[in-house]
């Protein structure tokens, strides 16, 4: 049985998107640094896109190729 890493991507997912709130959390106590926050969730959406969307996505681009050859096959 093949293991799927979409489990594990959209767990990362959330730890990510975790550690931003905490972080801003973090910033927020006591003082609004507009600056601070913005820079935090910036990193946070890059991050989110580049470790768990772009390979996401070629996994499911892998997967819909992969099926259009099965169906050639036939």
């Amino acid at each position: 049985m093949k293991k799927s890493k979409v489990g594990y991507l959209i767990i990362a997912s959330a730890i990510i998107w975790g550690a931003v709130m905490i972080g801003t959390a973090l910033i927020l106590k006591g003082s609004p640094y507009k600056e601070e926050v913005t820079r935090i969730i910036l990193y946070g959406v890059i991050f989110h896109f580049l470790f768990i969307w772009a390979p996401l996505g070629t996994f499911f681009k892998n997967k819909k190729q992969d099926k259009g050859t099965d169906k050639a096959d036939e």
